[in-house]
């Protein structure tokens, strides 16, 4: 345990890139300019944008504060740091959320990054020579494996391709915090911005196909302000917001809780939440969506974005590509480095669980990867095998539009109102260069949990159209309603799995806090938690003189 404790990153700008790197990934450069184009291009930007402010930022300080805090206590993942602030036996089942929300995501994410790693190979070998807008579409299927009539889909290149990203990911995780993550995001995150800036440049000089790229930028940044009464937008937004900074599902904690105590929090959040802004908004929607619009217009562009949550950037791109001079091996060097945002990205995603597996269970680095990567592996098969039944987009709906508002509401009950204002302040700006507007105290405590509430309540009970009574958009999803009957079995079989899953955490935990238990060196610690549970004001009285001077026991 204590090696584990002592794991630290090596740089501030190390963990500033790995943490933007996290954010930035396929989420910012292949979900966000779909999501903006299904929701009307402009109208998605201002709920983005007011989402970023009221929640994004602030949950992004209280997501680097309550990692740091938790690794000075000897936690690493939320479970741990949910029961030491709460001193509540159900406070490390409400943590369960950050080890279930990671590896919904990451199970899906892994297969959409490996699609980066095959069309990097497609482009190196010509296989976007002479596409257009009739072929792309069938490039893209043919590469998953879908067919016609076949209740399954799979191609040999797509395994392949899945099974090299799974031995990737595995391999830099296995290297540990410093070594493995923050030495490639050192690297891979400036090429990234670089290449970008190349291909964004490329975009806007692209001739005249079916309208130009400044109609395109047209579409993104003119809003419809009629689309901004529709809880589904905001939702949306809310998602990609977290979706994007990786806020609200336990990562950003457990890379924070590697920091040490007198670590700036305040400008790492600000910087890495600046920098996934930039790649999304500016460089991500400014290379996809123009692109898709020179060759299919903004209606289809919008059809097109419906056809999933990462399906444009793999329509668009390719073509865009095509028209490039070298279009090949700029092809391939852009999808190569989007998968090495990727790959930092579900890394991260994989960090809280493998952490647990040490911390907890006292596993050893090696034999929590092996287990964990078993998992990864099982739980991949039957979403390679259903992909053409909607089952990535189910789950992909649950895990950001449902469970990432839902954990970050949670965080930010234990972080405000439990753990308390007073002190949840101090733990942000301990050791700040900058200067944290105090509004911010106010929103984390007000404004982003009634906001979160709002938000979930209208989207779920509100009607698409009251004058009918018609079922909300989210209510549609979870009865699934107006999906192909055909589809149903699968997405209800995907659900009952994403259940299973959840149990088997919450047994885990109980398994973990009993094997505490188990030991008789804890004893002592817990009996004190237990006296603390019922004095009053218990939360905080016991971390004197300062904050992060005393540990907190752990609690059966």
């Amino acid at each position: 345990m204590a090696g584990r404790k002592s794991e630290r990153w090596a740089t501030r700008m190390g963990v500033m890139l790995a943490v933007a790197g996290s954010a930035i990934g396929l989420g910012a450069f292949l979900r966000f300019p779909t999501q903006a184009a299904q929701h009307g291009g402009g109208a998605f930007l201002i709920p983005y944008f007011v989402a970023l402010l009221l929640l994004g930022l602030p949950l992004m300080w209280m997501e680097w504060a309550l990692g740091r805090m938790g690794g000075v206590w000897g936690h690493h993942t939320l479970p741990g740091i949910f029961d030491a602030v709460t001193r509540a036996r159900w406070g490390k089942y409400l943590g369960v959320l950050g080890l279930f929300i990671p590896f919904i995501i990451v199970v899906y994410y892994l297969y959409v990054e490996s699609w980066t790693l095959g069309y990097a190979f497609l482009a190196a070998t010509g296989e976007f020579a002479n596409q257009n807008t009739a072929t792309v579409n069938g490039l893209h299927t043919q590469y998953l494996g879908v067919r016609d009539g076949s209740a399954l889909s799979w191609s040999l290149a797509g395994v392949i391709f899945l099974l090299l990203t799974l031995a990737i990911n595995f391999w830099v995780i296995c290297r540990g915090a410093a070594a493995g993550i923050e030495k490639f995001s050192r690297i891979a995150m400036p090429l990234l911005f670089l290449l970008a800036i190349i291909l964004m440049v490329r975009v806007l000089t692209l001739p005249r196909a079916v309208a130009t790229p400044f109609e395109g930028l047209d579409f993104l940044w003119t809003p419809d302000i009629s689309a901004l009464t529709n809880p589904t937008v905001w939702l949306a937004a809310v998602g990609q917001v977290f979706f994007t900074l990786s806020i609200g599902l336990g990562a950003i904690i457990t890379y924070a809780s590697y920091l040490r105590k007198d670590d700036d929090v305040a400008l790492s959040g600000l910087t890495s939440a600046s920098l996934n802004t930039m790649a999304g908004v500016i460089m991500g929607a400014t290379i996809a969506i123009p692109a898709a619009v020179v060759f299919f217009g903004a209606a289809a562009t919008m059809r097109y974005a419906e056809g999933g949550s990462f399906s444009l950037g793999f329509f668009a791109l390719p073509l865009v590509f095509n028209e490039m001079a070298s279009g090949a091996l700029v092809g391939a060097l852009w999808f190569l480095l989007l998968f090495f945002a990727g790959l930092t990205a579900s890394v991260s995603l994989l960090r809280p669980i493998l952490a647990f597996f040490q911390d907890e269970l006292g596993w050893t680095r090696g034999k929590a990867a092996s287990v964990l990567g078993a998992l990864v592996a099982a739980y991949l098969v039957p979403l390679v095998l259903l992909t053409g039944k909607g089952v990535l987009d189910d789950m992909d709906f649950w895990a950001v539009q449902i469970f990432l508002p839902v954990g970050a509401l949670i965080e930010i009950i234990i972080f405000a109102w439990l753990l308390g204002m007073k002190h949840g302040w101090e733990a942000i700006t301990a050791g700040a260069r900058l200067r944290v507007p105090v509004v911010v105290k106010y929103v984390l405590q007000y404004v982003a949990p009634l906001l979160l509430l709002a938000l979930l309540g209208s989207w779920l009970f509100v009607p698409d159209d009251p004058k009918t009574g018609a079922l909300s958009a989210a209510a549609k999803m979870m009865m699934l309603d107006g999906v192909a009957e055909a589809n149903k079995p699968y997405l209800i079989f995907c659900r009952v799995l994403m259940g299973v899953t959840l149990l088997a955490l919450l047994l885990l935990l109980r398994r973990a806090w009993r094997r505490k238990l188990d030991q008789p060196a804890m004893a002592p610690h817990i009996a004190a938690a237990e006296a603390a549970v019922d004095a009053p004001g218990h939360i905080m009285e016991e971390i004197t003189p300062a904050l992060f001077d005393a540990g907190r026991p752990d609690r059966a």
